[in-house]
């Protein structure tokens, strides 16, 4: 890393969009930082599953929540709520799914270079 670079989510250099749900990509020092907004309704088994065709989310993620709340439900059946300030660490097999009225939003700062991409 040489110089000193600035990006900001209102110009991603991609976005990915799926039902009820997009995720924002910038790429920055040689990483990329995903952005994802997740409406109440959203839930990954329902939009995400029928493009990547995997069985659960095989997506590692290291996110903070902004704000929403996102249910976790681990394919070894650990269950837990993400609220806004936390930050969660998701290995892959999981699904998850929007709880009530307000998006659900996350930074990930792992797992989105492959997310929601067709297979």
């Amino acid at each position: 890393m040489d110089m000193a670079a600035l990006k900001h989510f209102d110009k991603p250099d991609e976005v990915r969009e799926f039902p009820k749900g997009r995720v924002e990509l910038v790429t920055i020092g040689g990483a990329t930082v995903g952005r994802a907004i997740f409406e109440p309704g959203w839930r990954w088994a329902t939009s995400v599953q029928p493009l990547v065709k995997t069985r659960s989310c095989e997506a590692p993620h290291f996110q903070y929540h902004v704000s929403g709340v996102l249910h976790i439900l681990m394919d070894d059946g650990t269950e837990f709520d993400c609220h806004p300030g936390d930050v969660s660490l998701l290995p892959s097999g999981h699904d998850a799914w929007v709880i009530g009225d307000e998006p659900a939003v996350v930074v990930d700062f792992q797992g989105m270079i492959d997310y929601a991409r067709t297979h």
